[in-house]
């Protein structure tokens, strides 16, 4: 009994290694091109967010990103600094030029090794590929004590010839072996074995790391990567946003967090500092200017967003009926509630109340009615339309309790913006503001059953 509770301990002190490729994978996402000053900025969030490494760049690609991975060298001191190169000498010592004043430098050599590309777009035998994948480790290693070594197109390649190649590289001085899924082909239960093969046959594997990147052509990236982790891979490549070559690389922030979510059954730590997710997705989509999908996990405009009466009404009992992680743990503000159609008379009492307004059942049920046919038709309810139907459909002297002083100057406000403007203005969900609970959010009293059960049955 005590060993096998030693065993678990050690376990759930593993460390993940988490390499940010945003800047170099990520950036050749079309589109999500970087200049000089762009990258840097994002490295700066980068170290800051608390990766352990960062692929700046591909030095021999242009000038202008040797001299990005250069400056982010000689200016980013605590994670990593790696820059990829072909596996060929021109490649390797421009790599190293723009990491030797790097605090802790690294070089990443890959080389394809599946037949397809062997065949039809290297040109070269199995032979051929195996001698120059040891030549140019062996080279990067005499300039630079950390290689990591990648085999394009690993998942496509005949396992048997892969394990020779990573052999190879292992005894020409590889530090870390990263198993890339290059076109997004493999699945989690094929992966998984892979990884398991990888750590059974090939000699020498126990003294280096072992690495996972993931693409996201069947939108498998994330689930591949948890089935490397379990696997016993121990970095993960990915990028903010999920950016990278045709639908992607796996997205750091769900990786990260799915870490922190299943902890029963991912027991291993990282060191990313969660509460700057959130700003690092807001700034990489501010300098590419490419835009967060609404529904995009942990991140997205919707990720803590709630519509339905249903998730509404439970949500604001205590956020854990429909939120797995807090908005707080990932740096988002807070949860939202958004006035819609298939809002309930809850989520509509309580905007009423920060409104000012507190309606007994029969005076909220008319505005609630009136507010659906007017959510059928401009989809997202305001501030300024709520006030509106409240003063349309009732005096609000014979038929709501005002809360509040300030209530007629909020009104008066909202009543003054031009319709033509209010019109383009975009929706602005309320946030939660009620007694506190497992989320440290307030709640307010529960409705009566009637009300609860109402709005339970039919999702409104």
């Amino acid at each position: 009994m005590v060993i096998r509770k030693k065993k678990r301990m050690a376990v759930e002190h593993v460390r993940i290694t988490v390499f940010d490729t945003t800047l170099r994978d990520g950036e050749q996402s079309p589109g999500c091109s970087m200049n000089h000053q762009e990258k840097l900025r994002l490295a700066h969030q980068l170290d800051r967010l608390g990766v352990d490494v960062i692929e700046a760049g591909f030095p021999i690609a242009s000038d202008g990103d040797f001299e990005a991975v250069r400056a982010i060298s000689q200016v980013i001191r605590r994670p990593i600094i790696t820059g990829l190169a072909r596996a060929c000498r021109p490649d390797i010592d421009r790599a190293w030029e723009a990491l030797q004043d790097a605090a802790r430098p690294r070089i990443h050599v890959f080389l394809a090794t599946s037949d397809i590309h062997l065949q039809y777009k290297l040109r070269i035998t199995r032979e051929q590929c195996l001698a120059q994948a040891h030549e140019a480790v062996a080279f990067a290693k005499s300039l630079c004590p950390d290689v990591e070594f990648s085999p394009e197109d690993a998942t496509r390649t005949d396992p048997e010839f892969l394990c020779q190649v990573l052999e190879a590289v292992v005894a020409a001085g590889a530090t870390t072996l990263n198993i890339p899924d290059t076109v997004g082909y493999t699945i989690p239960s094929e992966f998984g074995e892979l990884i398991s093969t990888i750590r059974r046959r090939v000699k020498g594997i126990e003294n280096v790391t072992i690495s996972a990147h993931c693409h996201n052509d069947l939108g498998m990236a994330v689930a591949n990567t948890m089935a490397a982790i379990a696997a016993g891979a121990r970095q993960v490549e990915c990028t903010i946003n999920g950016i990278g070559e045709r639908a992607g690389n796996a997205a750091l922030e769900e990786i990260v967090m799915a870490m922190r979510v299943r902890r029963d059954r991912y027991p291993y730590e990282v060191g990313i500092a969660g509460e700057h997710l959130f700003l690092a997705s807001q700034m990489l989509s501010e300098i590419t200017g490419v835009p967060v999908q609404p529904n995009k996990a942990v991140t997205g405009r919707n990720a803590f967003a709630h519509e339905a009466g249903i998730h509404q009404d439970g949500v604001l009992k205590n956020p854990l009926t429909y939120e797995i992680m807090t908005p707080q743990s990932v740096g988002v503000p807070d949860s939202q509630l958004v006035l819609g159609k298939h809002s309930g008379r809850h989520a509509l009492a309580i905007r009423c109340e920060q409104l000012g307004y507190q309606f007994d059942r029969r005076a909220l049920d008319d505005i609630y009615r009136r507010f659906v046919r007017l959510a059928d038709k401009i989809k997202h309810v305001e501030d300024h339309h709520l006030l509106e139907l409240i003063r349309d459909t009732h005096k609000p002297a014979a038929s709501a309790t005002p809360l509040f002083e300030p209530i007629p100057a909020v009104a008066s406000a909202a009543a003054s913006v031009p319709a033509r403007e209010a019109s383009r203005e975009t929706p602005r969900p309320f946030p939660l503001a009620q007694p506190g609970n497992a989320f440290g959010l307030t709640l307010t009293t529960p409705a009566d059953p009637h009300h609860d059960q109402e709005d339970y049955l039919w999702g409104v």
